[in-house]
């Protein structure tokens, strides 16, 4: 039997023109769907640009309302969810118990009737440094050491308290156990180290600053709305952002579209840790720029690493001259009314003594006692809009947060240097809201 063999049919003249017809309506549609697509996604970035850059979207209602309205203490949603998630102002009026003075971080507990005093090194274990750093929000590596009493500040009065044989007779506010003594007999107080913080990698746009690297200020933080570069912040601990008041207005207090970005040389909006809470100071005013201060919660701990790390906040009575070389850094403009850095700026600028900064030709009676000034009187070196909310440090041992970039008249001009919200005079704040979350 011969071998057969199978030839491919010849398509015919009909069959031919039935495939054509259906390859010319795959690619119909296919271009149909092309089209439906391009412009799904052309009305998506359309109402992210134009409607969601004006209007907050009510989920529940399917809604729209001017983020104007929002947060403003009113329901503007059906059912109010342009009022659930919203930056808050708290205060607070009392005391906090316990402080650490000058440069030696020396501790000082603070009860009604005695007033503030410092702590005997007899008696003092390691449990009592723990929990005293734990009460200031510090729960990694407290460390104690002592300093002589005649080594303590000439102008903080000498007064004494001590680790009492029972917890029950310490003085009210007070930590547990301690209590009001006459004289130290070992002659030597507790300072303490609650925190590894502001390690002294580097030194020294900004307006006349220099590139930098972001393992040379690792609590740097770009504090983003939406994706946007809209303020500088300071990391102080793992789960904690200091940063300006200002930074949140009618329009920015949804915390929802809050991110913190950590770890970055170069400006860029991808990552970052979402926010549960953004607390501006009550007293803050906008119209003077008064109590400039706010802190933001992270949603959960950050890792340590090179280039993420946290700065020291500064202890009561810091000893700073005029004329101390002070550091800002940020992404700032470069220039006034210029373009945003995209690599992290740095610049050396010296404290301003206050009587020259209260000057009618400088800035009068603009400054409160919640700021500092620095810069240079000549200009050509200064923070600028981007830098607001970002540190101001200052090197001892270790970096620490002496300032945050509040206001200014314009940037690096002639008699006017940046003023700092000064965090020294709102340590109290920050360490009872940092204790209470």
């Amino acid at each position: 039997m011969g071998m057969q063999t199978h030839r491919r049919k010849m398509m015919t003249f009909r069959e031919s023109q039935r495939s054509s017809k259906v390859k010319l309506g795959v690619s119909i549609a296919s271009c149909v769907l092309l089209i439906l697509g391009a412009l799904a996604v052309g009305a998506y970035f359309l109402a992210e640009r134009l409607i969601a850059e004006k209007y907050f979207f009510c989920r529940s209602s399917v809604g729209f309302v001017p983020w104007e309205v929002t947060c403003d203490g009113r329901a503007d949603c059906r059912y109010g969810e342009d009022e659930a998630n919203c930056v808050s102002n708290v205060t607070s009026n009392a005391t906090f118990p316990v402080r650490l003075v000058s440069d030696s971080l020396v501790l000082q507990v603070y009860s009604a009737g005695s007033g503030w005093r410092y702590v005997c090194a007899e008696n003092w274990r390691w449990q009592h440094t723990r929990r005293t750093c734990r009460q200031l929000g510090f729960t990694e590596s407290p460390r104690s050491s002592q300093v002589p009493v005649d080594r303590l500040p000439a102008h903080l009065p000498k007064t004494f308290s001590g680790v009492q044989a029972k917890a029950s007779s310490h003085a009210a506010g007070a930590p547990a156990g301690v209590g009001p003594k006459k004289s130290c007999s070992s002659g030597s107080v507790i300072a303490l180290s609650c925190s590894d913080c502001g390690p002294a990698v580097g030194e020294d746009r900004i307006v006349g600053g220099s590139d930098s690297f972001i393992e040379e200020w690792p609590w740097q933080a770009s504090l983003q709305w939406r994706g946007q570069h809209r303020c500088g912040g300071s990391l102080v601990s793992l789960r904690w952002v200091v940063t300006a008041a200002h930074c949140f207005t009618s329009r920015t207090r949804e915390v929802d579209h809050w991110r913190v970005v950590l770890g970055r040389t170069q400006m860029g909006s991808s990552g970052g840790v979402s926010v549960d809470r953004i607390i501006i100071h009550s007293s803050y005013k906008p119209t003077s720029n008064d109590y400039d201060i706010a802190l933001m919660q992270l949603s959960q701990p950050v890792k340590t690493t090179d280039s993420v790390y946290p700065v020291c906040l500064p202890p009561h009575f810091l000893p700073l001259k005029t004329g101390e070389p002070l550091v800002v850094t940020g992404w700032g403009l470069l220039r006034e009314q210029g373009e945003l850095a995209s690599v992290l700026q740095k610049a050396t600028v010296p404290l301003v003594d206050e009587r020259t900064c209260t000057q009618p030709s400088v800035y009068g009676t603009s400054i409160s006692p919640r700021m500092l000034c620095a810069g240079y009187m000549k200009g050509g070196v200064d923070s600028c809009q981007g830098d607001s909310g970002g540190p101001l440090v200052y090197l001892t041992s270790h970096w620490q947060l002496v300032g945050v970039v509040s206001w200014g008249i314009g940037c690096a001009r002639d008699n006017q240097p940046g003023v700092y919200t000064n965090v020294s005079t709102v340590l109290e704040w920050i360490h009872t809201l940092i204790q209470n979350a």
